[in-house]
């Protein structure tokens, strides 16, 4: 029997949703992207289609004959995440019931607690501390459940995203700003503790991966990525720093490091919903969290992983933040 492999991206215009469409057609799959408004005039090798998540009907129909969907749509800036979100899922789980699909949800660490730090497994306990923690306990439960209606489901779980497409994350929205040439790092975390990080192409390449071996994975498959582990906040700084000082030649001033200003969000939150968003996770900055990735590499042989400072530099270089070309290597 032919394989099918027509794949439908929700959120293909994001950060992990664009890298995951790419790749995917990139390793010879029929991509579908569902995306609002226009979409016409785009030669990218993708299949543009007009439509929106929180339209069952528009995803149904762009599910249709589809093997897979990846769902990495996510309200813009958190504006009515807690509305939104629940309702979008729904709307995929349908479509991937009734074309016998597997569902792809990109996970974080946001549905547990501290029962289950510092150290996560795939099976440990999901206690969340946060709001949006308990929407993503919620969100997988419906993905189990979808798992024993004709579904199937695959999540991949990771640390805070960075990549060269500037999205919803720490690194675009909190170490350095998009657009802008980096002058300074405000870091989020405490001094001495640990952070993980992930990089979005690693995070599509291990999607892409298991994919191809999708008749293998049991019907509500999960697994964690290690990513990038920060063992005391100054890694991802210092990697920063280097990249900036070789693409500049080191003509600039050194990049400084200093404390997040959490006090300005605790002020304006009331306001901004991202800002809001983003002082609930604070807690995630106060203690060491990792992932146990075993699982992964038991089943693809290793973690897809790209060197720090490459991936820095290709984040930065994405985002807008470096303007000079990239320099040869020295002999």
């Amino acid at each position: 029997m032919a394989r099918n492999d027509t794949v439908l991206v929700l959120g293909a215009t994001g950060g992990i949703g664009s890298e995951v469409a790419r790749q995917l057609r990139d390793a010879g799959w029929q991509v579908r992207a569902l995306k609002r408004g226009a979409t016409e005039g785009r030669s990218d090798g993708i299949t543009w289609l007009a439509g929106d998540a929180m339209d069952a009907q528009a995803v149904r129909q762009a599910a249709t004959g589809c093997a897979v969907i990846v769902h990495a749509v996510n309200p813009p800036g958190y504006r009515r995440w807690s509305e939104l979100v629940l309702p979008m899922l729904d709307n995929t789980i349908a479509a991937a019931k009734a074309e016998g699909a597997t569902v792809v949800l990109p996970g974080t660490v946001y549905n547990f607690g501290p029962d289950a730090f510092p150290l996560l497994a795939e099976d440990s306990p999901q206690h969340p501390l946060t709001r949006k923690g308990a929407i993503r306990v919620e969100m997988e439960r419906r993905l189990e459940d979808a798992s024993r209606q004709g579904a199937r489901v695959l999540i991949v779980r990771a640390g805070d995203f960075f990549g060269p497409k500037a999205g919803n994350n720490w690194f675009s929205q909190g170490l350095v700003k998009a657009g802008q040439p980096v002058k300074a790092v405000s870091y989020p975390g405490r001094a001495g503790v640990g952070h993980q990080w992930s990089y979005l192409p690693d995070v599509a390449r291990t999607m892409v991966e298991l994919l191809a071996r999708r008749d293998r994975l049991e019907p509500f498959a999960c697994f964690h990525m290690a990513g990038h582990w920060d063992a005391d906040g100054t890694r991802m700084s210092s990697a920063i720093g280097k990249v900036v000082a070789r693409r500049t030649r080191g003509t600039g001033a050194a990049v400084r490091v200093s404390a997040f200003p959490w006090w300005l969000l605790t002020l304006a939150s009331p306001f901004v919903v991202t800002f809001r968003e983003m002082r609930e996770m604070r807690y995630l900055w106060r203690t060491p969290v990792g992932m146990d990735n075993a699982k992964l590499v038991a089943f693809l042989g290793r973690e897809p992983h790209t060197p720090l400072e490459e991936a820095v530099e290709a984040a930065l270089e994405g985002m807008g933040c470096l303007a000079s070309a990239p320099l040869a290597a020295t002999a």
